[in-house]
C-alpha cells in the first residue's frame, strides 16, 4: 500500500511539473508573439546588431590606431642589442684587439637612441593626415547609421503596407465569399443565371490566390526587416503601426533650402571636406622627401670576453663606451620616386574634389525628386480618398441591383474591382507619402529616431 502510495504520488508530481513546463513555455512563446516592436526600437536594433555597419565601424579603429601611431612616430627609438660568441683557433680578443692562439668566448652589448630633428615635416604632416582620416572616417559612420536608418525605415513601412493589403484582402475575400454562399442558393434554385453564379465563383478563387501572393510578400518584407536587425523573422514580433497625417501645407517646399540643408548637416558630406584636408596634407607628406633629413643618435656599448680580467658584468664595466652622432642625408637622385609620389598625391586630391562634386550633384537632384515626389504622393492620398468614397458608393449601388436581379456579374465585379482597387492603392500610397515624409526629414537633419 505504502509503495503504491510513493508510485502515485510520484505521478502526480511528474504531472505537475509537466504542466508548469508546458505553462511557461507556453507563456514565453506568448510574450514573444505578443510582443510589438516601434520604429524606433527596430533602428536601436539595427544600430546595435548590424553585421555590416559593425564591420564599417572596424575603419573607425583603424583609423584611431594610424592616428596613433603617426603622432608616436615623434618619439626617439630605443633599441638593445646582445650577442655571445665562441671562436676556435687564431682569432682577435675583442677585449685587447689582439690576436690570440686560443678558444674564445665573447659578447658584446649595445643600447641605441635615435631622434629625428628634422625631415622635411613629413611626421608632422603625417600627424595632421592622420587625423583628418580620423575624423572624415568617424563622419562616414554617422552617414552609414543614417543610411542604415533610412533602410530599416523603409523596410518597417513595406511590413505595415503588406499587413494591411493582406487586412483588406481578407475583408475582401469575406465579402466575396458571402456573395458566393447567397449565389449557391440561388443556382440551385435557379434563380440566378450559371454563368453569373461561376463568375463569382472564379472571382472568389481568384482572391483566395491574391492573398496567398499578399501573404508570400508579407513574409519576404519581414525577412528583409529581420535581415537589417540581425534577427529571425519569428523573432521580429508584431510591429506598432504609424501615424498617418497627411498635412495640407508641406513644410518642404523649398529644394533649394533643402539641399543647402543637407549639404551642411548631414555627416557623409562634412566627411568629404575632411578628405579633402587627408589629400592636401597627403601632399605635403610627399613633398616631404625632397628635403634632407636631420637626426641625433645615442649609444652605450660594452664587450666581454673570457681571457678578459673579471667577471662578466665587471668586464662590461670597464669596457663601457660612450657615443653621441648626428646624421645629415640629402636626398640628391631618386629615380624619381618623390616626383612621381608627389603626382600621384596631387592626383588623389583631384580625385576628393571631383567626389565631392559629384555627390552634391546627387544631393541636388535627390532632394528637389524628394519634394516633388512628396508633393505628388499628397495629392494621389486627397485624390485616392474621393476615389474611394466614390467607387464604395458605387459598389454598394451594384450590389444592391445585383442581389435584386437588376445587372449581372459582370457589372457587379466590375464595381467590386474598382472599389477594392482604390482601397489597395490609397493604403500603398498612404505609406508612400509618409516614407517619402521621413526621407525630407532626413535631408533636413530632423530625422530623430
Amino acid at each position: 500500500m505504502e509503495l503504491t502510495w510513493k508510485k502515485l504520488m510520484k505521478s502526480y508530481l511528474y504531472i505537475l511539473v509537466s504542466c508548469l513546463f508546458c505553462y511557461l513555455h507556453e507563456a514565453k512563446a506568448q510574450d514573444r508573439n505578443d510582443s510589438t516592436r516601434t520604429l524606433a526600437e527596430c533602428i536601436a536594433i539595427a544600430v546595435a546588431n548590424n553585421p555590416l555597419l559593425q564591420q564599417n565601424n572596424l575603419n573607425n579603429k583603424r583609423n584611431d590606431v594610424n592616428y596613433r601611431q603617426a603622432w608616436q612616430n615623434q618619439l626617439p627609438l630605443l633599441d638593445a642589442t646582445f650577442g655571445h660568441g665562441y671562436s676556435q683557433g687564431k682569432t682577435i680578443d675583442p677585449t685587447t684587439n689582439q690576436f690570440v692562439q686560443q678558444n674564445i668566448t665573447s659578447g658584446n652589448q649595445n643600447v641605441n637612441a635615435g631622434l629625428i630633428l628634422f625631415d622635411g615635416m613629413r611626421i608632422l604632416n603625417d600627424v595632421r593626415m592622420k587625423a583628418s582620416a580620423k575624423t572624415a572616417g568617424r563622419l562616414e559612420y554617422e552617414g552609414q547609421i543614417n543610411a542604415l536608418k533610412l533602410d530599416v525605415i523603409e523596410a518597417y513601412i513595406q511590413v505595415l503596407t503588406a499587413q494591411d493589403m493582406l487586412d483588406l484582402n481578407k475583408q475582401q475575400l469575406e465579402l466575396t465569399k458571402e456573395q458566393l454562399r447567397r449565389s449557391e442558393v440561388l443556382n440551385l434554385e435557379g434563380a440566378i443565371a450559371p454563368a453569373d453564379y461561376y463568375d463569382v465563383k472564379g472571382q472568389y478563387s481568384l482572391e483566395l490566390n491574391n492573398q496567398q501572393l499578399v501573404k508570400q510578400q508579407l513574409y519576404t518584407n519581414k525577412l528583409n526587416l529581420a535581415n537589417l536587425l540581425n534577427c529571425s523573422e519569428e523573432d521580429l514580433g508584431n510591429l506598432e503601426n504609424l501615424p498617418f497625417v497627411a498635412q495640407s501645407q508641406n513644410e518642404y517646399s523649398d529644394w533649394k533650402n533643402l539641399y543647402s540643408q543637407a549639404g551642411s548637416i548631414l555627416p557623409e558630406f562634412k566627411a568629404l571636406e575632411w578628405r579633402i584636408k587627408e589629400a592636401e596634407q597627403g601632399i605635403r607628406v610627399s613633398k616631404a622627401s625632397y628635403y634632407p633629413q636631420l637626426s641625433v643618435g645615442a649609444g652605450l656599448y660594452s664587450n666581454y670576453s673570457n681571457s678578459g680580467q673579471g667577471n662578466y658584468f665587471n668586464q662590461i664595466q670597464d669596457n663601457l663606451g660612450r657615443s653621441l652622432s648626428f646624421n645629415l642625408s640629402i636626398p640628391i637622385f631618386s629615380r624619381f620616386i618623390t616626383k612621381n609620389q608627389v603626382n600621384l598625391s596631387k592626383i588623389t586630391l583631384k580625385e576628393m574634389e571631383l567626389e565631392k562634386d559629384a555627390q552634391l550633384n546627387n544631393l541636388r537632384k535627390n532632394t528637389s525628386q524628394a519634394i516633388f515626389d512628396l508633393k505628388i504622393a499628397e495629392e494621389q492620398v486627397k485624390n485616392l480618398n474621393e476615389q474611394e468614397k466614390s467607387y464604395a458608393e458605387f459598389f454598394r449601388i451594384s450590389q444592391v441591383q445585383f442581389d435584386a436581379g437588376a445587372n449581372n456579374s459582370v457589372d457587379y465585379l466590375s464595381a467590386k474591382n474598382k472599389w477594392d482597387n482604390s482601397k489597395n492603392q490609397l493604403v500603398i500610397k498612404q505609406y508612400e507619402w509618409l516614407f517619402q515624409k521621413y526621407l525630407n526629414d532626413y535631408y533636413a537633419g530632423k530625422l530623430n529616431l
